[in-house]
């Protein structure tokens, strides 16, 4: 298969039992993309051409380094060498179909260690939790306990429903567990506490 450029227009060159046949990129399975951008770069390379831009020229370098890219994917696509006529120089380039490299087979020794737990931050992150959420419920509870005890046990009650699904949903988030830990251990100890100041 040979990348020509014919008035303007990209052309794929073939052999067949007819002979030497020349094909529009967009009837070949390219992708839509690659058949436009085939024959976008045709028609700048047309025109430099028309222009007689020298062959040491910017613009021939351009053109022909981008009609050797397309041709190399051109080549990817169709797993097979591609020719390159520079429509520059005239010169005839091949290009080979990239070769696939053929992966590892996956090994579980090569699997990716679990994360070190992070006990130094996860513990402080759950006592500071745990202080704020004893504090919280202690304060709020002996507020309540002097209008009346009923009304403290009913808040206790609430608070810790409210805050059971949020702990239950974050026991196994890694970063969110330390602070379902300090929850429950605030909640236990603030209801420690408020047993010993009924005694």
């Amino acid at each position: 298969m040979e990348l020509r450029v014919r008035d303007g227009r990209a052309v794929l060159a073939g052999e067949d039992e007819s002979g030497e046949r020349e094909v529009d990129p967009h009837s070949l399975p390219l992708g839509a993309d690659l058949a436009e951008a085939l024959h976008e770069w045709a028609k700048v390379a047309d025109a430099v051409v028309r222009t007689e831009t020298p062959a040491d020229g910017v613009a021939s370098a351009l053109v022909t380094r981008r009609g050797k890219q397309l041709a190399g994917r051109i080549a990817a696509v169709m797993n097979a060498s591609v020719q390159y006529t520079d429509p520059v120089s005239g010169e005839l380039v091949s290009v080979d179909a990239p070769e696939v490299p053929v992966k590892a087979p996956a090994r579980a020794e090569q699997e990716e260690a679990p994360e070190p737990t992070p006990w130094g931050t996860g513990l402080t992150v759950s006592f500071i939790t745990a202080a704020i959420v004893t504090v919280t419920v202690v304060s709020l509870s002996l507020g309540l306990g002097e209008t009346s005890r009923w009304l403290a046990l009913i808040a206790n009650v609430l608070v810790v429903g409210g805050l059971a699904p949020s702990v239950w949903l974050g026991r196994r988030v890694p970063v969110w567990r330390w602070v379902a830990y300090g929850v429950v251990t605030g909640v236990l100890v603030a209801w420690l506490v408020l047993i010993l100041t009924l005694l």
